[in-house]
């Protein structure tokens, strides 16, 4: 199913929860909105399930308007982060209650609960109640009694928020793997930039309302459009700081106190003579030197496993810095930093725009 918003906002008196959200999802495409808590991410997803009724603006499935249309007449599924399964009821119960409450004949009910039952790797444990369920097998449950609907809209409100780190992983794949088999049109609800990265086709970021951009992953990870996105997107985040660029001869310098960086003409030229701009680079595209590149030295080194995570201050300036852990480094020893001046960002720091990409 094709779900478009248009200009879609949600207000309570002054308070605005979502802002003109106006974007498009194609028929069996996964859907992600990232941002931080309150930044409309819930209620746009809320206004897409029939939940909350939009204060301005259209919702359509298949070019139908639904905006008036009843929950449970919009064929969603829906997956909470609480799982939200009934304590009482058996796991077959649980799933079959959709069915259920459609008055589905008990032999055909039995037969999709155990189907999608055993498509979640849960078909053993129908007998069971949510209780004796670890919180992986009640997110399975969970998932399935969305799917036994045979939805055409799969909606997840941050379903894997509650599981331990492994389990997240393990989830993440199978939910996407679900998603791809099934071809269910999603949206997934997500404050954890690695999750809405690794799953979806395109992801929706918003902010205090409002939608940043809307793209694929790797478009925004490389061609981040607001200093917001440049920020959030990407782990660890973006060095992010002051810079004035300035012109000598045909070269194109990044510079401010203590240091100074050499940019390829396409980002110099655009930023040129606008003052201080906001310089974006990747940790992973700054990488040790020996005997040439910026001068600094080594202030904090975390250990990530497979890289450090090293802290290189230079003047009042911090720069983080992906390392191979097998190099020695101790607090206070000098480095010298080699960027890919080709991967540079540059912001306006007033509307906070890209020079690049926008």
């Amino acid at each position: 199913m094709r779900v478009e918003l248009d200009n879609l906002t949600k207000r309570w008196g002054d308070v605005t929860g979502a802002d003109g959200i106006t974007l498009d999802m194609q028929n069996g495409e996964f859907v992600a909105f990232l941002g931080p808590s309150g930044c409309g991410k819930t209620t746009t997803l809320l206004m897409v399930a029939g939940i909350y009724k939009p204060t301005a603006g259209e919702i359509r499935f298949d070019e139908r308007v639904v905006n008036q249309v009843a929950p449970k007449d919009r064929n969603i599924g829906m997956v909470f982060q609480s799982y939200a399964l009934y304590p009482h009821m058996s796991v077959r119960q649980n799933i079959g209650y959709p069915l259920k409450l459609k008055k589905t004949p008990a032999d055909e009910m039995e037969k999709r609960v155990q189907r999608v039952a055993d498509m979640m790797g849960i078909g053993h444990l129908l007998a069971r109640r949510p209780a004796q369920l670890s919180g992986g097998q009640q997110q399975r449950v969970a998932l399935g009694r969305a799917l036994v609907k045979e939805p055409s809209l799969l909606l997840f409100d941050e379903p894997l928020s509650n599981l331990d780190a492994r389990l997240r992983l393990t989830m993440r794949s199978e939910i996407k793997r679900l998603q791809l088999d099934l071809g269910i049109t999603s949206i997934y609800v997500t404050h954890d930039q690695v999750e809405a990265m690794t799953m979806a086709d395109r992801i929706a970021v918003m902010k205090e309302g409002k939608l940043q951009a809307y793209a694929p992953p790797n478009e925004l990870y490389e061609q981040p459009r607001t200093i917001f996105i440049a920020g959030f997107v990407g782990n660890p985040p973006m060095n992010l700081f002051d810079a004035q660029i300035v012109q000598e001869g045909k070269r194109y310098l990044a510079r401010r106190q203590g240091f100074e960086m050499e940019v390829p003409h396409k980002q110099g030229s655009r930023a040129v003579g606008k003052g201080q701009v906001v310089v974006g680079i990747r940790p992973e595209d700054i990488s040790l030197a020996q005997n040439t590149g910026i001068t600094g030295e080594v202030f904090v080194v975390e250990p990530l496993g497979r890289d450090n995570l090293v802290d290189v201050r230079i003047e009042d300036l911090h720069l983080f810095v992906l390392a191979d852990p097998r190099q020695p480094l101790q607090i206070g020893d000098p480095v010298q930093l080699q960027i890919d001046g080709g991967k540079v960002q540059l912001f306006d720091p007033e509307t906070e725009y890209s020079l690049l990409w926008t």
